[in-house]
């Protein structure tokens, strides 16, 4: 029995053997000529993905700024941004976008799955790049607390798919499936700037549900779309270098402290949200079924409440907040962290396109200040890093690529032993308290559609997230 190859791209190669000499190699240079295709396909594709991801920070930005420009002359634009956005953002997802709610990582884990079907293929459409890019957008200049990198995964796999339509004869399977997967990772190098991250990423979250090998895919696909962010915005680390003592290289009691929080607020935040997306109790919960848009627009006004509260410090990704404290320029206050979670809570149960990535890692650095502030520290930076680390592990349940992450980002590769035990630990703790998060909400996915008064419409946005 041949065995399965350790890349789709070659399986031909390996698995078709004509009899005979002439049509051999015949056969040989004809499947050569297609294995070249599909592979500059591939290269197309990457480069597309590192393309989309920039335009699609640009876009963010941009919106940010705008809120905050308009915030500065308005502080109370988000009370009437945050429900008319929210509303409207969920219904234009639901009536013209569907697939496009939510992080974006559930639909591409779910597109791996082997019986996907026509589930997975509409979660695939070339319109869902659009709606995540623009609604999303429109979240971020309404305030809601948002990532751009959960999305970007999933826009990556819908552009690698939709290249992967042109190889001849429209490839095999293995090979469609495999550009999903090199798409989402690119997704997550492009976006972060974190090439090994995407790596690590593809094969610790996504390669879960895809048992064939795609790693030499997959490689090609993170570094080609890395490359083509350097080249539109230049080399940069996604949070600067912040400065940590020696004494950060260790693994010492604030290590486990860090970590054994972190786990306990992510793996509480992913029970929230599995618990929510199923169906809130009472008439929030019909509300969520049988008005979805109006339900969105509640969200809406829940974040610019604690927006408000909170002096503004939940609106938008948390990049800004993250990083000042990493730099040491700013000190968050100690209700950062709740406020950011219920924030990013809210603004994902909206159905808008809504990443848990960036607000996750913002939450983070709130609780690691947090801590170093419980114990006297004199410098919150490490444990700030090590809280980034610990509480986006709680979330996902992704050691590796939490640690991975925060190392290429922070370019804190020194930290990378107490790194790998704060993601080990909040890991385990978070195993506690709640299933895996965006595998829980992948095969929501293949659920069937609840019965609804709008039949027309399309499932509950949140029950889809």
């Amino acid at each position: 029995m041949t065995p399965t190859p350790h890349d789709p791209f070659e399986a031909e190669h390996e698995t078709l053997q004509p009899a005979g000499a002439v049509m051999r190699n015949a056969s040989r240079t004809f499947l050569s000529l297609r294995h070249w295709r599909a592979r500059f396909l591939l290269w197309l594709a990457a480069a597309a993905v590192g393309g989309a991801a920039v335009g699609f920070a640009k876009i963010a930005d941009l919106a940010q700024g705008e809120l905050r420009r308009l915030v500065a002359v308005w502080p109370y634009a988000p009370w009437l941004l945050a429900p008319l956005g929210f509303c409207g953002a969920a219904w234009a997802t639901r009536r013209y976008f569907r697939g496009a709610e939510g992080s974006g990582i559930p639909q591409t884990i779910f597109t791996l799955l082997p019986d996907a079907g026509e589930a997975g293929a509409r979660l695939l459409r070339p319109r869902v790049v659009i709606g995540r890019m623009v609604l999303a957008a429109v979240g971020l200049f309404c305030g809601g607390s948002i990532g751009r990198e959960g999305p970007t995964v999933h826009v990556g796999a819908v552009i690698t798919h939709i290249f992967g339509r042109w190889i001849p004869h429209g490839g095999t399977s293995a090979q469609r499936r495999a550009l999903i997967l090199a798409g989402g990772a690119a997704g997550v190098a492009a976006a972060f700037n974190t090439p090994l991250a995407g790596i690590v990423f593809a094969i610790e979250e996504l390669s879960r549900s895809f048992e064939e090998r795609a790693s030499g895919a997959t490689l090609t696909a993170v570094v080609l779309a890395g490359v083509m962010s350097i080249v539109l915005v230049g080399e940069y680390t996604y949070f600067g270098q912040p400065q940590v003592s020696p004494a950060a290289y260790q693994v010492e009691l604030s290590t486990f402290i860090v970590a054994i929080a972190g786990g306990l607020a992510g793996g509480l935040f992913s029970r929230l949200t599995l618990l929510s997306v199923a169906g809130l109790p009472s008439v929030l919960g019909k509300l969520q079924r049988e008005r979805p848009a109006l339900f969105a627009a509640l969200c809406g006004l829940s974040v610019a409440l604690v927006g408000w509260a909170a002096g503004g410090l939940t609106y938008g990704t948390g990049y800004n907040e993250a990083r000042s404290v990493l730099e040491g320029h700013a000190h968050l206050p100690w209700f950062y962290m709740p406020a950011r979670a219920f924030a990013t809570l809210a603004a994902y149960l909206s159905g808008i396109p809504a990443g848990l990535l960036a607000p996750s890692l913002s939450a983070g650095a709130g609780l690691g200040q947090l801590v170093a502030d419980l114990l006297g520290q004199s410098t919150a930076v490490p444990l700030a890093i090590l809280g980034m680390c610990g509480y986006l592990a709680g979330v996902t349940q992704a050691p590796l690529t939490s640690f991975v992450i925060v190392m290429e980002m922070t370019t804190r590769h020194e930290m990378v032993l107490p790194l790998m035990v704060t993601a080990a630990v909040a890991t385990t703790v978070s195993k506690i308290l709640s299933p895996p998060l965006y595998r829980a909400l992948a095969l929501r996915y293949a659920l069937p559609p609840a019965p609804s008064p709008a039949a027309a419409q399309a499932p509950s946005a949140a029950g889809a997230t």
